[in-house]
């Protein structure tokens, strides 16, 4: 018999789950399913990202809804569009045994009126994003008075992209006596308070220790100069010739800029971020489950709801700025008890959120040493020999062709074959490693001397420091004062230094070469008719040339598939974190999907 079925899950459903490969309930679903199917309580689990919460609360929706009345009486609320179809494909393979069942999925970027058109056949149970969903309620469209379960899945990330007023607003809707069931890998202040407004006398379940990540997961930082960040990012991925994974950018620009980057030096690569389509965020992730990429890049609200079996890796190109997110950005990896790697390039001035987190996870980070060229060589090359070792090969097609590749090797040896063919490979990474240079950072830098030139507090003496009288409030983020400065001082983007921008003023660092360029090419310019003013920094903030720090991190050219990046104007230049890294990722965490 199914374990399923002595949590009290009836055989219809049962023979669904087992066509799809559920044998054994994971922890969080024997655990939950219980309780749920009770229907007595509102619930509160914690359980990490790929646990199995989707069938710990949607196999219980299905055991307890009427199927005979088509009114909704479930409503499950999630944070992204990629969650909401997640959940609703899952829920419709569960209860494909059961007749007269109707799922909608509600979520932005797809037609509302395709979306109308389904609820007004008749729905019993609604998959939503907090936007759509107001929408949609905004309409009238949609009668919630009889609901009698409300599922928030993911809280924690709702809360975290700014959807608290909305969450209000929809539950506003609906009765005071239904069930609230919520869902979350982490249990920070918002969450409980969320559960204390909406829920009485909750039934709660943590499966592990609340916040911390899976215990499957190996935690690995990088220490280098933010610089050579792109280069160390490549040798690490090239030091993994099996990697399926998932890199993690704090904006949409970076993402962007990494993957282009990445596709241009021959890799399998591609963004995902809000500012895609509903198709063309179809279209990748098509090609990321069906393998055709091996990396994809993406911002933390694209993430979220990805449900990709085998990810080998996650790698933080940037650290998270909340830390809870960096559980659900491992929880990617070592999904439904398979083991998986998280990893971190980091400089060494964010030695100190790398401790944060070890103490939010429980578990320790090893840190982990860049490997010099010809390690890569060396692991590529048998990569490639364990690959052609276990190759299937199609002897019907091959055989027409064996005579005359046996005739072409004639003249050779069996080893000189081998040789030559492992040279194919092997003479690539050697010529594109040869004198590769060491990518760690120094131990000095690592410990945070501050006599290195990327220190906190710390400005190189060959850069000048200047005040511009713009800043955040004029709608400008740090890519845009990049373009800006380098428009308008006609200066290129790699005599840019650090940009500290402030709400209505910035300062940036210059080459010394440039700097009367700056002054004299600044002296006429306007911003929306306003007199735009640039100085040098002098006492303004307090320091003159020791305000700040140099930061690039990465896109410097490495030998022949070196990457790089494009400036505000399009001109090739090298990524800069002071840019890149730019004031739009809280933008971004608000995205309404």
């Amino acid at each position: 018999m199914n374990p399923f079925s002595n949590l009290g899950i009836r055989h219809d459903i049962v023979n669904a789950i087992s066509d799809l490969g559920f044998e054994n309930p994971t922890p969080i679903q024997e655990q939950a399913i219980p309780v749920l199917l009770s229907g007595s309580n509102d619930f509160v689990g914690l359980a990490q990202t790929g646990t199995g919460k989707t069938a710990a609360f949607g196999l219980p929706l299905l055991e307890l809804l009427d199927f005979e009345e088509n009114y909704p009486q479930a409503l499950v609320l999630c944070p992204t569009r990629e969650l909401c179809l997640q959940i609703t494909n899952d829920l419709k393979n569960f209860s494909k045994n059961i007749k007269n069942v109707n799922i909608v999925a509600v979520y932005g970027g797809a037609s509302i009126s395709d979306q109308l058109r389904q609820i007004k056949r008749g729905v019993q149970i609604v998959v939503a994003t907090p936007g759509r969903m107001i929408d949609i309620i905004g309409r009238k469209a949609i009668d919630f008075s009889k609901v009698q379960y409300v599922v928030l899945d993911e809280a924690d990330e709702m809360l975290n992209m700014g959807f608290q007023e909305d969450i209000d607003q929809i539950l506003s809707t609906t009765p005071e006596e239904k069930k609230t069931w919520l869902f979350s890998a982490t249990m920070p202040a918002e969450v409980r308070r969320i559960a204390k407004k909406y829920m009485e006398n909750p039934f709660e379940l943590t499966v592990g220790t609340k916040n911390t990540g899976n215990a499957n997961i190996d935690h690995e930082y990088y220490v280098v100069r933010a610089r050579e960040k792109y280069a160390a990012f490549k040798r690490i991925v090239d030091f993994n010739p099996e990697i399926f994974g998932i890199v993690f950018c704090r904006t949409k620009i970076e993402t962007q800029e990494i993957a282009e980057a990445l596709i241009k030096d021959g890799y399998n690569a591609d963004s995902l971020h809000g500012d895609l389509s509903q198709q063309q965020r179809d279209k990748v992730m098509k090609r990321y489950r069906e393998r055709s990429l091996q990396l994809l890049i993406a911002t933390d609200v694209a993430a979220r709801g990805i449900d990709v079996n085998d990810v080998t890796h996650v790698i933080n190109y940037s650290l998270p700025d909340e830390i809870e997110n960096y559980t659900h950005r491992s929880g990617r990896t070592a999904r439904a008890g398979k083991t998986g790697v998280s990893i971190s390039i980091i400089n060494s001035k964010e030695l100190g959120k790398i401790r944060q987190i070890e103490r939010v996870i429980g578990k320790k980070f090893v840190k982990a040493e860049i490997p010099n060229g010809f390690d890569v060589c060396e692991k590529q090359l048998f990569a490639l020999i364990h690959k052609v070792h276990n190759v299937d090969v199609n002897e019907e097609q091959i055989e027409q062709y064996i005579p005359r590749i046996m005739d072409e090797f004639k003249d050779l040896s069996k080893e000189e074959v081998i040789k030559r063919f492992a040279s194919l490979e092997f003479n690539r990474f050697l010529e594109y490693y040869k004198d590769a240079p060491d990518l760690n950072a120094p131990a000095h830098e690592e410990r945070g001397d501050r006599s290195d030139k990327f220190a906190r507090g710390g400005m190189r003496s060959d850069y000048t420091r200047f005040f511009i009288n713009l800043g955040s409030v004029d709608d400008f983020t740090r890519g845009d004062m990049l373009g800006f400065i380098c428009n308008n001082g006609k200066i290129s983007g790699k005599a840019i230094g650090k940009i500290d921008l402030k709400g209505v003023y910035t300062f940036f660092e210059v080459e010394n070469s440039s700097a009367d360029q700056i002054q004299q090419n600044f002296k006429d310019v306007d911003f929306n008719g306003r007199s735009v003013r640039v100085e040098l920094a002098g006492d303004r903030d307090g320091g003159g040339r020791s305000g700040g720090s140099r930061e690039r991190s990465g896109g410097r050219r490495d030998g022949n598939r070196g990457g790089g990046f494009r400036d505000f104007s399009g001109k090739r230049r090298e990524e800069r974190s002071g840019s890149s890294r730019s004031g739009n990722g809280s933008g971004e965490r608000r995205k309404r999907w």
